[in-house]
């Protein structure tokens, strides 16, 4: 796991991000439980990581791909991720501002509370980390969407991330819940859902596809009960493609 590098910097970076992030009100908070459980999100591209960093009740840790936290891979990861959607004709200014963040992105992402997920091997230190703050009680909150269109609300989730409730199970013999969240910036508010149980009993295979399906399918279900917003996708595409959830 990469050591952390400048507290000071981070809390310096945490109080400003606080201070002009939009105040997030939280609906449907009384699904979250008060043990272990794993809460999963749209990603709204930084805004569920920032919503979900400032204002989740109790003691929570946050997937992170890995290399947003190892200044040498972010300049790659971030122009990917965040800004190779944008027009081709912004695209050199956007690899510049990816090369200049990559010694503050490793400073906050290694002194958030995060949970470093990595694309080969050391996977199994990602779900052992995650395993070990559930059983202390904790939250684990993810944010799995890839690229692939789901619905005008969420796009398809990954679905490696369901594996934890199964190491987790072995560990301790309890079946944890999955809460889905949804992120709605527009409205200010992150809404909870009814919790969603995994079964140990059925095959591995198709309990990632029930809980992803059902995760998807409760987060748009909450964003359709919404009064009419804009919905912020998971792709960083120019917000005049913005849909709405109606």
């Amino acid at each position: 796991m990469k050591k952390k590098v400048s507290s000071g910097i981070y809390k310096f970076v945490k109080f400003w991000v606080w201070y002009f992030y939009p105040k997030m009100k939280l609906q449907g908070a009384y699904h979250i439980p008060k043990g272990p459980a794993i809460i999963v999100g749209n990603h709204t591209q930084m805004n569920g990581p920032i919503a979900s960093e400032l204002y989740l009740p109790g003691t929570h840790y946050t997937w992170c791909i890995s290399d947003m936290m190892e200044k040498e891979a972010v300049p790659e990861y971030a122009f990917q991720d965040f800004w190779s959607k944008k027009p081709a004709w912004t695209h050199p200014f956007y690899k510049r501002l990816a090369k200049m963040i990559a010694p503050l992105s490793e400073i906050i992402f290694t002194n958030a509370n995060t949970i470093p997920v990595y694309k080969d091997k050391r996977i199994f230190e990602t779900f052992d980390q995650s395993v070990e703050h559930l059983k202390e009680g904790a939250h684990i909150v993810i944010f799995p969407e890839c690229y692939e269109e789901h619905n005008n609300i969420v796009h398809e989730f990954q679905r490696g991330f369901v594996d934890v409730a199964k190491k987790y199970y072995r560990a301790t013999k309890e079946e944890i819940p999955f809460v889905p969240m949804y992120v709605c910036p527009d409205l200010k508010r992150l809404v909870f859902g009814k919790p969603i149980y995994f079964d140990h009993n059925a095959k591995m295979k198709d309990e990632q596809e029930r809980i992803c399906k059902e995760l998807m399918d409760s987060i748009s279900e909450m964003a359709y009960k919404l009064p009419v917003h804009t919905v912020v996708p998971y792709p960083n595409i120019p917000k005049k493609e913005y849909g709405k959830n109606k």
